[in-house]
């Protein structure tokens, strides 16, 4: 609720909105946020806005015919008619500025907190939007030393690597690296203990006066070649969920006393900040680095299957959270028969890579039994849906039978297979035969020869698709690849270009892969 004060001077504004006859007009009021308030009020408590393009972005689509905005206790408004009016709106603006300029000074104080409030937030919803430590820290790192005027600040943090070993990491800005790869990392001096311990923030006008300088061993100060610092600040970043201490800015400037309470303020809000981002992308970090293990762990190493040339790739999401739903499979089957499947499983991180291993070891279980690629898709299929309620799964299965030179497949949902026959003639194969594991309850069979020569490639659709590429466009740039890939001397080397330069090493899912290539050696 608006204080007394303000609503009365906002009804005196209304009242002075007059034709020319002296009779009250209607009016309308919006209210301004700060940066348009700092814009058409500065430091001032009233001000007539007569300005039309101003006008027009303020009140888009209405004519306004006279406007005045005024400011009290926090409130910003704009007062304004699309009726004729005299001139009295502007004398009382004026009348009320000139009664009020003893409170400039509090209005700019007033306008600066709204100006640092704001550009607090708004670096606070950028760092909490991001999941990627490296961006997360060296932004903050950025941020708070703009916020304080720093000539440089550091930011050191604390990282647990995967054997569970403890390791301290840092970023700078306003100075390259160079200044201090040199150096040693700080120690837990009684001037960077405060910091390390979370005990508080440590604010010094010189800090070379401080009594707690200069007492350790070797340097007893800062070491030789070390740029200047006499105004100093640091700030700890605590985690607000398990009260850890997550790291610490540090900030410089050469002058004394060039820091601030306000500049205090600024770095402990980007600090709090900081330390909400950091547990945010720590906890990404392991859940995506969990799923991609048990996504890794649960796929084979292709066997030496005679006559054929296998080439295999898992490539986990390079950005984003979509990892641990796409997998591969070679299967040796008891006849002599090859099977290779592809699969999805719709969803992400652990629970994708969890359904996608039982639904891996029950395609496994079939094949095993030698059923047609149909009833392997159909046994599944009916399996998923029972185990995992909404999830669903993309596959195609596919069966090469050395016998007599014949590929058998069925297809669930997921993306046709290539084939290239020995004329070099590239062909999709098994498009929409079928719904997903967990929904689709038929799945037509079909076959093809696959003589010597013949390639095979299965993939998964992290390879072609992405947020700011069409899945259409991705396939058809995968077809005109694939020759250059089947024209080398060495596939891997070259399935890893075409890769690289179909996702420019973004992929934001994960990408499963697998190419055939029937040689025709060892009598088969």
């Amino acid at each position: 609720m608006t204080a007394p004060g303000f609503d009365e001077l906002l009804d005196a504004v209304r009242r002075a909105f007059v034709d020319g006859s002296g009779t009250p007009v209607v009016t309308d009021v919006r209210p301004l946020d700060s940066a348009e308030a700092r814009a058409v009020l500065g430091d001032h408590v009233a001000v007539a806005v007569t300005d039309r393009a101003v006008l027009a972005d303020l009140v888009p689509g209405r004519a306004v015919t006279g406007a005045v905005a005024v400011t009290g206790d926090g409130h910003d408004t704009l007062v304004y008619t699309t009726e004729e009016v005299g001139g009295t709106p502007s004398a009382v603006a004026a009348a009320v500025d000139a009664a009020t300029a003893h409170l400039a000074g509090t209005v700019r104080r007033l306008r600066g907190e709204a100006a640092m409030l704001d550009a607090l937030h708004s670096t606070g919803r950028e760092l909490t939007a991001q999941l990627d430590i490296d961006r997360v820290v060296q932004d903050a790192t950025d941020a708070a030393t703009r916020a304080t005027g720093a000539e440089f600040g550091a930011f050191l943090y604390n990282l647990i690597d995967e054997f569970g070993e403890s390791y301290t990491l840092y970023t700078l800005s306003g100075v390259p690296r160079e200044a201090f790869e040199r150096f040693p990392m700080p120690r837990n001096t009684e001037v960077f203990a405060p910091t390390f311990d979370g005990a508080g923030t440590v604010r010094s006008p010189d800090i070379t006066r401080d009594p707690r300088f200069g007492k350790n061993a070797p340097h007893h100060g800062m070491p030789e070649g070390h740029l200047p610092v006499c105004s100093y600040l640091a700030v700890s970043v605590i985690s607000p969920t398990t009260g850890e201490v997550l790291g610490g800015f540090f900030f410089g400037h050469p002058r004394p006393d060039r820091f601030t309470a306000r500049h205090e303020y600024l770095a402990e809000g980007i600090a709090a900040y900081s330390a909400i981002a950091l547990d945010n992308a720590r906890l990404y970090e392991r859940e995506r680095n969990l799923a991609s293990e048990l996504s890794r762990s649960m796929l084979p190493v292709a066997p030496a299957t005679p006559g054929l040339d296998v080439l295999t790739r898992y490539l986990p999401a390079a950005t984003g959270s979509k990892v641990g739903g796409d997998w591969f499979d070679v299967i040796a089957l008891p006849s002599g028969a090859t099977a290779f499947v592809i699969g999805d499983v719709v969803g992400h991180g652990v629970t994708a890579a969890t359904v996608m291993g039982q639904v891996r070891t029950a395609i496994r279980c079939y094949a095993l039994l030698e059923l047609p690629p149909s009833e392997v898709l159909r046994n599944v299929s009916a399996l998923t849906g029972g185990l995992f309620g909404e999830s669903f799964v993309t596959c195609f299965y596919a069966v090469h039978r050395p016998a007599d030179g014949t590929l058998t497949y069925a297809n669930a949902g997921h993306l046709p297979a290539i084939l290239v026959r020995p004329d070099g003639e590239l062909e999709e194969i098994g498009e929409a035969l079928a719904q997903p594991l967990g929904v689709g309850s038929e799945f037509p069979e079909r076959g093809t020869g696959f003589p010597r020569g013949t390639d095979l490639v299965l993939y998964t659709d992290g390879l072609v698709e992405s947020r700011t590429r069409d899945l259409t466009l991705g396939v058809e740039w995968l077809l005109a690849g694939i020759p250059a890939v089947l024209a080398a001397a060495d596939l891997g080397p070259a399935w890893d270009k075409l890769v690289a330069e179909l996702t420019h090493g973004r992929h934001d899912d994960d990408i499963a892969l697998i190419h055939v290539r029937h040689r025709g050696e060892d009598g088969a």
